[in-house]
């Protein structure tokens, strides 16, 4: 059983638990798309491409109850932010200059 897993006790109330876990990966796979590889697109598309990943995240879920899926995606929006902050300061040191 994974931290986020047992946190929100999906063992002891699968229910409640597996649907705060499922919000939790949508949150975090949010994030990450918009961190990592979000382009301005057109309101359609989107819409497909947020609809797709919730989906997606609903097999991630059943991963994650067993695998650390949850502790990667959370890394990896940690990371990213990073990164951005970092690439945001240096872009800004260059205009300065």
């Amino acid at each position: 059983m994974t931290f986020f897993a047992s946190l929100f006790k999906v063992h002891e109330n699968p229910e409640r638990g597996m649907w705060i876990l499922y919000l939790t990966i949508i949150v975090l796979s949010v994030i990450v798309y918009n961190l990592g590889f979000a382009k301005k697109l057109p309101l359609l598309k989107n819409v497909v491409i947020y609809v797709s990943l919730a989906l997606g995240c609903t097999i991630l879920t059943f991963f994650a109850v067993f695998l650390p899926v949850t502790e990667g995606l959370l890394l990896a929006a940690i990371f990213l932010g990073l990164y951005k902050l970092r690439l945001r300061s240096h872009k800004k040191e260059q205009q300065a200059e």
